[in-house]
């Protein structure tokens, strides 16, 4: 069973910068593909934000482009989202996605924008 761990949200002004971070209970190598997804408040779908392949490709929400950046760092099992000019519509849950055979989610981690 793969667990994972997202940390790193928290309340911040717009304008200003978090960085998640998702850590994995095994290799993140092992992942055809991980991503960062989010749930705006009273939501209850899912919003993919950005995405990146074992090889390194990325993909990104037209919302987000040129503010957020997904990473790896596959020595630590760690995908990371720097979020930077961060607007009141980034409010929401932040939930980290790995995928091989199977999908596997983490419990979230609540990033809160004030204007």
């Amino acid at each position: 069973q793969v667990q994972l761990v997202e940390s790193g949200g928290g309340l911040v002004q717009a304008g200003g910068s978090l960085r998640l971070s998702c850590a994995a209970s095994r290799s993140i190598f092992s992942f055809s593909v991980m991503g960062w997804y989010r749930q705006a408040p009273g939501g209850n779908q899912r919003e993919r934000v950005a995405r990146i392949t074992s090889g390194a490709t990325t993909n990104y929400a037209d919302s987000v482009k040129g503010r957020f950046t997904i990473s790896r760092d596959n020595a630590k099992n760690t995908v990371y989202l720097q979020m930077s000019s961060l607007k009141p519509e980034d409010t929401g849950v932040y939930y980290c996605k790995a995928s091989d055979t199977y999908n596997y989610w983490g419990q979230g981690t609540q990033v809160t924008v004030s204007s």
